[in-house]
C-alpha cells in the first residue's frame, strides 16, 4: 500500500506523550536517558518505555550508549523538520 510506512510514522508521531519525549529529547534542558525524561514529563518509566518502543520501532529515535546508560536520538531529519514545523522544540 502506497504512503503506509508515513501514516505510521505520523500515528507514532499523533500521541501527546511520545511528542513530549521528542520535545524533551530535542531539549538541551533534558538529558538523553529514561530517568531523565521520567523526571522532565512525570509520567511513570514504564510508561515512558512503552513509547520509547513505539518510536524506536518506526525508526523515530535509536538508542545509544553513553556510558552505562542508553540514551535516546532522533536520527531522522525529516522527523527533525516535522517537529520544528509543529513548533515542537
Amino acid at each position: 500500500m502506497e504512503f503506509y510506512k508515513e501514516s505510521e510514522i505520523f500515528k507514532a508521531l499523533g500521541h501527546p506523550i511520545r511528542l513530549g519525549i521528542l520535545k524533551c529529547l530535542m531539549s538541551d534542558t533534558c538529558d538523553c536517558n529514561v530517568n531523565m525524561i521520567v523526571e522532565k514529563l512525570n509520567i511513570p518509566q514504564s510508561t515512558i518505555s512503552q513509547h520509547i518502543g513505539i518510536l524506536r520501532n518506526k525508526g523515530i529515535i535509536n538508542p545509544r550508549k553513553k556510558g552505562t546508560a542508553t540514551c535516546y536520538v532522533i536520527t531522522d531529519e525529516n522527523i527533525l523538520n516535522i517537529l520544528k514545523l509543529i513548533k515542537i522544540e
